[in-house]
């Protein structure tokens, strides 16, 4: 599973406040959808699909 945390958004270049805020969102729907062990305050990784569906956009896979 490809993973994104939010340096490699920053490095997409989106803010560092907006980053943070993705990561958090697409936590959020990984919960919604039964992945509970997204709910991890410490956890700053989340799958590549997750950010896709989050902005509706297909990022490039070499992350």
């Amino acid at each position: 599973m490809i993973t994104v945390t939010k340096k490699d958004l920053v490095e997409l270049g989106y803010g560092n406040s907006f980053a943070t805020e993705i990561i958090r969102e697409c936590k959020k729907l990984m919960i919604k959808k039964g992945h509970t062990y997204y709910q991890s305050r410490k956890l700053d990784r989340v799958p590549i699909e997750a950010v896709q569906e989050l902005l509706g956009i297909t990022l490039n896979k070499e992350i």
